[in-house]
């Protein structure tokens, strides 16, 4: 089993509080909306949303996945962090001096086996994941009641 690791950052005018409602606690409900081109449906297969809770996401007929299933390990609301295992995907969302937020985000993917990823992989989803916090950063701006 290997481990692939890297990070990444965004700096938006959201406060970091109406981002974290947005994309993490509110994300079943929202991002459906904003992406059905790319995502049909996130619902919880187990648990209520909190640490130890199942997220099934389903993609759209003729995309590389039917769906997958991630586990919430860790959800603090108060510091505003999220963090998922086996993908590691751990997202903070920081006040910034503009009185928006910085959303820092590491991955760590655990392979099994012999099992490779390749760089343009990663790069596709790293590319697929800005994408989507620049699509909600864009409806939150749109939108200033939302999550307020």
């Amino acid at each position: 089993m290997g481990v692939i690791c890297f990070t990444q950052e965004f700096t938006t005018p959201i406060a970091p509080a109406r981002m974290f409602k947005a994309l993490i606690l509110d994300s079943h409900n929202i991002i459906p909306k904003l992406v059905p081109q790319g995502i049909k449906s996130i619902e919880f297969v187990e648990g209520d949303g909190g640490a130890g809770s199942i997220k099934q996401t389903t993609f759209p007929e003729g995309g590389p996945f039917k769906h997958l299933k991630h586990r919430i390990d860790t959800l603090d609301s108060e510091n505003l962090v999220c963090k998922l295992e086996k993908v590691v995907y751990e997202v903070k969302f920081e006040a910034s001096s503009t009185g928006g937020c910085v959303c820092k985000m590491t991955s760590e993917y655990h392979t099994k086996g012999d099992m490779e990823l390749k760089e343009e992989e990663i790069k596709q989803g790293k590319d697929k994941a800005m994408g989507l916090y620049k699509v909600v950063e864009e409806y939150l701006v749109a939108n200033p009641d939302v999550y307020a």
